[in-house]
């Protein structure tokens, strides 16, 4: 029986590449702050983003053998598969949004954007403080329940942040350009859901903590 239990997967590989699956979240929050800094090397930032979401989708399409490969699970299987999906759900949104900027040719961002763009590198930055924490679940409760509150703070103000942007955003050029309010408008929209697929990654874990205590 040892040789067998030494062939099967170890519950510790799923926590491995639930914190790579962070780190590509980090990374792409990153790339994507940099894209809404503008200038001539917005492409350049957008590739970079593309380049952390294929990473993901990697990581997640291994998460989702391993779930039916593993015996034993470290928490419910429905669970691990709905957190590693509410995190991959989270840089296919910043894909989404990076490719709308490469589709309109945008290189200059209102100064809400890159607010908003601080919010989601500030919210990528808590999920990677957080994902560590549950292979530890009960004794980190405490630091895990305080950051998905922080998240949920973030998700409201950047709902603060995208009201003021479409207001300014409508004041400077919406009844002059509708066109580039039209783009400007897709492009709050698409960095608010980022920020909303945050808060589902917290709330997952959440979700994931109180079944375990």
């Amino acid at each position: 029986m040892n040789w067998f239990q030494a062939l099967m997967p170890k519950e510790g590989r799923f926590f491995d590449l639930f914190e790579s699956h962070a780190a590509t979240l980090t990374d792409g929050a990153r790339s994507l702050h940099r894209l809404l800094e503008g200038g001539p090397d917005t492409p350049i930032h957008a590739k970079a983003v593309a380049d952390h979401e294929n990473k993901a989708d990697d990581i997640t399409r291994e998460v989702m053998l391993l779930v039916r490969r593993t015996f034993i699970t470290p928490f419910d299987r429905a669970d691990i598969i709905d957190l590693v999906t509410s995190m991959d759900d989270a840089i296919d949104q910043m894909h989404k949004t990076a490719k709308v900027t490469g589709l309109f040719e945008q290189r200059v961002f209102q100064p809400d954007m890159v607010r908003l763009g601080d919010v989601i590198v500030r919210t990528a930055d808590l999920t990677a403080q957080a994902v560590p924490l549950l292979r530890a679940m009960k004794s980190n409760a405490a630091r895990l329940n305080s950051i998905t509150e922080e998240v949920t703070k973030l998700e409201e103000e950047s709902d603060h942040l995208y009201d003021a942007g479409i207001a300014a955003l409508y004041r400077e050029v919406g009844k002059t350009d509708p066109m580039a309010y039209i783009v400007g408008a897709e492009i709050y929209d698409h960095l608010e859901k980022v920020v909303d697929r945050f808060e589902d990654v917290a709330n997952r874990i959440s979700g994931v903590l109180i079944e375990h205590l």
